[in-house]
């Protein structure tokens, strides 16, 4: 199919009618300038004044638009944000997607995170304005009135992460060089995928989102030959300040650290050796077998090839 093909109005069971034939995707965007990042009641975020002439034009929401026949939500999101937004928003790391469901239609905000809230200014005549907004300044413009509904459910999960630690000799315990390739491999994979709320461990918290992008480590033995890491995926020796929480964000309340919950898979002993249970130093930490893998598919349509920040728009 060509490049926008989704463009087009779906009336949904109640009569109202919403743009993008297969739906459409936004790009909730977090700067607070740190490293690292602070917890969601800092920083701001970028929205988007929409035109007068637009669907519900005068409000404020964030930059999008419709997703078209081939695109996941993520590419369809960071292709709306480029196409919308002028500037160099630098690295983005995605943090997590939300959906609303509407029985024909759907609206997916892709959560995500730039270190710093460079100078970025609208690309064409779709927005009045975009600007960066204090985080607990937003609930004082005039809201699209879908984003008003979920700002508060996503305000919250700006200000959290999922981080995912596996224990390769437990994944794969012939540990030769290239079954730890292959996994971390797959790991980027899953890393840029994203792991679905309803396969999270029991106990940690999906805090309203449906998608959650986690940040990967890859902890190998010391004897190991260590692969190299790639986007999406770090490698880590144990017992090179894993136990200590490596470079693990910070904790809620000690600086006003991003709550991070994290999924460490290993063996069915479930302890991964000495300080196990401080691997992380941002939150709860949650054992599971190497068998959650398998499970930790995302929704269906939902990875991202990548990501990069769109820049240069």
């Amino acid at each position: 199919m060509k490049a926008g093909d989704g463009d087009g109005w779906v009336t949904l069971p109640d009569g109202s009618r919403r743009w993008g034939r297969f739906g459409s995707a936004g790009l909730l965007l977090h700067a607070d300038g740190r490293e690292p990042p602070c917890a969601a009641d800092g920083g701001r975020v970028l929205m988007q004044h929409r035109a007068l002439w637009s669907h519900q034009g005068g409000t404020w929401g964030v930059p999008g638009g419709a997703r078209d026949s081939d695109e996941s939500p993520v590419q369809a999101a960071l292709r709306e944000f480029g196409e919308e937004v002028a500037g160099d928003t630098g690295e983005i790391e995605l943090i997590g997607l939300h959906r609303q469901e509407h029985t024909v239609w759907r609206y997916d905000t892709v959560l995500a995170r730039t270190a710093a809230d460079a100078p970025l200014e609208a690309a064409n005549w779709e927005s009045d304005e975009v600007r960066w907004v204090d985080v607990g300044e937003v609930v004082g413009l005039r809201l699209l009135p879908a984003f008003g509904r979920t700002w508060p459910l996503l305000r919250d999960a700006l200000g959290r992460r999922l981080a995912l630690d596996v224990d390769a000799a437990a994944v794969a315990p012939d540990g030769g060089a290239a079954e730890l390739e292959r996994l971390r491999d797959e790991l980027a994979g899953l890393a840029a995928a994203g792991v679905a709320a309803e396969a999270l461990p029991e106990g940690l918290e999906a805090a309203g989102l449906h998608l959650w992008f986690p940040r990967v480590r890859l902890l190998v033995g010391t004897e190991a030959a260590a692969p190299e890491p790639v986007p999406g995926v770090e490698v880590a020796r144990a017992g090179s300040g894993i136990a200590a929480g490596g470079d693990r964000l910070a904790e809620p309340g000690a600086g006003g650290g991003v709550r991070t919950q994290t999924v460490l898979v290993t063996g069915s002993d479930g302890a991964y050796g000495p300080g196990a249970q401080g691997m992380s130093a941002g939150g709860a930490q949650h054992t599971v077998p190497p068998e959650w893998l398998s499970a930790a598919s995302s929704l269906p349509g939902a990875a991202a090839d990548s990501v990069a920040g769109p820049s240069g728009a």
